[in-house]
């Protein structure tokens, strides 16, 4: 569980660099208000980072996501594309505020980005799979539990 707290701190950390980077950035170089994907890393950091973490906190706390392999591959290749695409965010926002076109300087960017989107999915795919079976797990345990307590009652009922 704590993975995931320390995840969603970095995120938090990092989303509010991007912001002060991003004011202070465009501030200096004479752009402020601009609106370019540097524009945009404050909030995806902070709702795709801190925020889907505390969430899958909370998850773990119900479920023990983090006892699960498809957990731990969705902490890894989700941290990993979130990571890329963000990164992405950084070169496409310096080059529009450079004036260039991030398209038109290579066709790596936008396939780095697609990259990073791609390893965001299979991380999302992998944290539905934990969370699926957590729930499954959870309702057996469930399910077991009422049993005892409606053989627990008819013994008493019948001892009585």
């Amino acid at each position: 569980m704590m993975k995931s707290f320390y995840a969603a701190a970095t995120w938090l950390t990092l989303g509010l660099a991007a912001g002060v980077f991003y004011r202070e950035f465009t501030k200096l170089t004479g752009n402020l208000g601009v609106e370019t994907e540097l524009s945009l890393m404050h909030t995806h950091i902070l709702s795709l980072g801190m925020m889907l973490f505390l969430i899958v906190l909370a998850l773990d706390a119900v479920l023990t996501l983090h006892t699960r392999r498809s957990f731990t591959i969705f902490f890894w290749v989700y941290n990993a594309g979130l990571t890329v695409t963000v990164v992405m965010l950084l070169v496409r926002g310096l080059l529009t505020l450079d004036g260039k076109s991030p398209a038109d300087t290579s066709a790596a960017i936008p396939g780095m980005a697609g990259l990073g989107h791609i390893l965001i999915t299979i991380g999302l795919i992998a944290l539905f799979m934990a969370v699926r079976e957590g729930i499954g797990e959870r309702q057996e345990r469930l399910a077991a539990r009422q049993a005892r307590l409606q053989s627990t009652r008819k013994a008493t009922a019948s001892g009585g």
